[in-house]
Parts: C-alpha cells; structure tokens; sequence
C-alpha cells in the first residue's frame, strides 16, 4: 500500500492520521499544494484529501483544485481506496458532480452528529460510534455538499444533513476533522471567533474517545494497519 496525502494549506496536515501511518510504517507522501502542483497519483493506491479554509468553488484564486479533484474522480472511477475530509470531502462531492454551497451558519467547534440507517450498517462508518447513533465530532466549515448520485448518506447534524457519504466501497467523504491532534484544536482556534475556553473544556472532556474512535477507523480504512 502507498498512501498519497494532498494538505490544500500548509497548516492543514494529517494530523493523528498522519501519526497511524508513520505508526504503522504505511508508505505515504504528503503533497503540499499550497507550494507545489499536484502529483499524477501514479504508484499510489490510496488518496487522502485534507481540508483548508478556501472553497472548492475558488478554482480561479485556487487552480490546483481543478487537478485535485480531477484526480479524486480518477481514484474514485477506478475504485481505488479515497479518504476526504472537510475541504476534501467537498472536493469529492464536486468532482462526481454534486453542488457545494455555503451553509446556514458556520460549525465550529463540538457537534453531535447522528449516523443514519446506511451508517449504522457500513462497517467503517460505525466505528465512530460504537455505543449507539450519535456522536460528538470536532467541526470547522462554512459549507457544504449534496450526496453526489450513486454515494450513500452515512450522517448528518442538526445543522448541516450531509455530514458523511461513501462512493462505491472505498471512498468515503467526512464534512467533520477525524484527523484532529489536542493541539491542532487550539492553534486553530485561536484566531476564531470563540470561545477558546469552552472549546478546550470540551477537548478535554471528548477527545481521548475521539482518538480512540479516530484510531479504529484508520484500522479498517487502511488494511495494511
């Protein structure tokens, strides 16, 4: 297995992912757009997409995302195995044809999410919530996406409906960042407008389940680990 990684901005890594493949001595590249163009995708059989604070309708101020998504929907056409969060999820719901499109207000910070009937049956998607139909999830986006024709709906919030899809059976798209490190949360948030006490309460309170819920999926995701 050879794991390509796309970061849209240097800021936005892979996080706790990243840390599984290093842990697991996955191969892995991590690309970052913001200083080099995209790569073919050639020798490599998984595709992690990552987030970043632009839109996937930004394609004029952003033209490496015309060729990010391009790519998404090579990986995904051929089945191979694509994993998109945020940013990237959007990107994946873009290039198989779905609208992205701003949403009423902004998630940040911790949200439940409620995992719908094909959630609770795929294998992968109820990792993240093994006790029961709800969970909490760290969110960060103005955005959102329709479920592209052919994906399944896996979860959505109060707020936002499409919160997760999965296209074919490798390819799954995550509006909420799995990837998070305790760290990540509050660098982030620093220049936000929030409440940064609140939210690291809530990190304390949530995130070694989190990792942990984090973790499981990456597991299953990449068989190799």
């Amino acid at each position: 297995m050879s794991v390509l990684i796309l970061k849209n901005i240097s800021s936005e890594g892979p996080g706790t992912l990243g840390d599984f493949l290093l842990q697991k001595g996955i191969p892995h590249t991590i690309a970052d757009l913001a200083s080099e163009p995209v790569p073919s995708g050639d020798g490599f059989d998984s595709l992690v997409m990552m987030g970043g604070p632009m839109s996937v309708n930004d394609e004029n101020e952003y033209p490496y995302l015309t060729a990010e998504m391009r790519l998404a929907e090579q990986f995904m056409n051929t089945g191979k195995r694509v994993f998109g969060v945020c940013l990237g999820a959007q990107l994946m719901a873009k290039a198989m044809g779905a609208r992205v499109y701003a949403g009423s207000e902004k998630e940040i910070g911790w949200y439940d999410i409620e995992l719908k009937e094909t959630g609770l049956k795929d294998p992968l998607m109820a990792r993240l919530a093994p006790e029961g139909r709800h969970c909490k999830v760290f969110q960060w986006h103005g955005e959102t996406f329709d479920i592209p024709a052919g994906a399944e709906r896996l979860a959505g919030s109060d707020l936002y409906p499409n919160q997760a899809f999965r296209y074919g059976g490798l390819a799954y798209a995550f509006q909420f960042h799995i990837e998070v490190g305790r760290q990540m949360i509050i660098d982030w948030m620093k220049n936000e407008p929030v409440d940064l006490e609140k939210i690291a309460r809530e990190t304390e309170a949530y995130y070694a389940d989190y990792a942990a819920r984090a973790l499981s999926f990456y597991k299953a995701f990449f068989p190799a680990g």
